[in-house]
């Protein structure tokens, strides 16, 4: 049996009406020629977006912000008219960060992107051997530079050494972290202190043993040489206050 078409030619149809089949018989392929694919979302403006975003957040930390984007794989979205940047996770920035670009509108989907970032700024580290219960000074240290991000222990606030207690023998070259050092002005557990009762008309001086840790403006725990436990807020490195 011939196989059948959707268009047959006669020899007696005059050449008009030929033309007006063949124009009939094409316009389905034609139409869908003429129709503009959909448009799809530049990934340009999404790294752009990203950079962005993680520029903001890396404003609060100290030093210089070194931020590198890569572009989603294969991406293949519809063009977006309103963009929205966020942070993965807990929101707080990372060597490796997960950055999510939200599209609200016109058509809503969500990607990610990954971005390496560094904060790059000075640090402490020691001149010289540091024994432990010194007070730094001064003299006592050296600055370098590097990824303050990496290491968040990494102290680079003078006012956040200088006059501080090491808790361990610091080397030379080491650097400071915040984990080798304590506030002159804190108390440690353990430690022997003397305590200020408060009252109406009166006050009242003793000792006792802190039975927590704390800076000035906290509460901790005495036990008082009776064994009692008080409550009461540290005034300095050696004082606690208690209201009674």
């Amino acid at each position: 049996m011939p196989a059948t078409s959707a268009f047959s030619y006669n020899e007696a149809m005059p050449v008009p009406c030929l033309l007006a089949a063949l124009l009939l018989a094409l316009s389905p392929a034609l139409s869908l020629a003429q129709t503009p694919a959909a448009a799809r979302q530049d990934p340009a403006a999404l790294v752009a977006r990203a950079q962005a975003m993680v520029k903001d957040r890396a404003a609060s930390y100290p030093g210089r912000a070194v931020i590198s984007v890569t572009p989603p794989p294969q991406f293949n979205q519809p063009v977006c008219n309103q963009l929205e940047a966020f942070l993965a996770g807990n929101g707080g920035l990372q060597p490796r960060t997960s950055v999510g670009i939200r599209c609200l509108a016109p058509h809503p989907w969500t990607t990610y992107l990954q971005a390496s970032v560094q904060i790059m700024g000075p640090y402490f580290v020691a001149s010289h051997t540091i024994q432990r219960g010194e007070a730094v000074n001064q003299d006592d240290l050296e600055t370098r530079e590097g990824d303050l991000l990496r290491n968040r222990r990494l102290v680079s606030d003078p006012s956040r050494v200088v006059g501080w207690i090491a808790t361990r023998n610091i080397r030379a070259g080491g650097a400071i972290e915040s984990s080798a050092l304590r506030d002159p002005n804190a108390i440690q557990r353990g430690q022997q202190v003397r305590t200020v009762a408060r009252g109406a008309g009166f006050v009242a001086t003793s000792e006792g043993r802190a039975m927590d840790s704390g800076g000035p403006g906290t509460q901790i725990q005495v036990r008082t040489p009776s064994g009692q436990i008080v409550t009461g807020t540290v005034i300095d490195g050696h004082t606690v206050q208690v209201m009674m």
